[in-house]
């Protein structure tokens, strides 16, 4: 669990601050034409905070897991980080909010 936590921390720096837009789903594929309408930077942030939220909630759901001698709460904090952060990311990186308007 902690090892996926800090997958997410370091794919979500590589993203934001490695300028790995690769990573984003979907942005390779799009025409020039389209990616200058895209505010690619913003969307990173999103990623950048999205991983990091994820990272957060599986690392406490660890701790609390040691703490309390119940491996079940590592295992409810990793699939609600997932059942959360990832339709956080989908919805918010697709809103209009990242289209730049020419």
């Amino acid at each position: 669990m902690i090892a996926i936590a800090i997958l997410f921390i370091i794919l979500g720096i590589l993203i934001k601050y490695g300028k790995l837009y690769f990573l984003i789903a979907g942005y390779n594929t799009i025409p020039k034409e389209e990616k200058a309408k895209v505010d690619v930077d913003g969307i990173a942030t999103v990623f950048r905070n999205a991983m990091f939220g994820m990272a957060f909630i599986m690392i406490i759901g660890y701790f609390a897991a040691t703490w309390f001698a119940n491996p079940e709460i590592e295992n409810i904090a990793f699939f609600g980080a997932l059942i959360i952060g990832i339709p956080y990311l989908l919805i918010r990186s697709n809103s209009k909010k990242y289209t730049i308007d020419k």
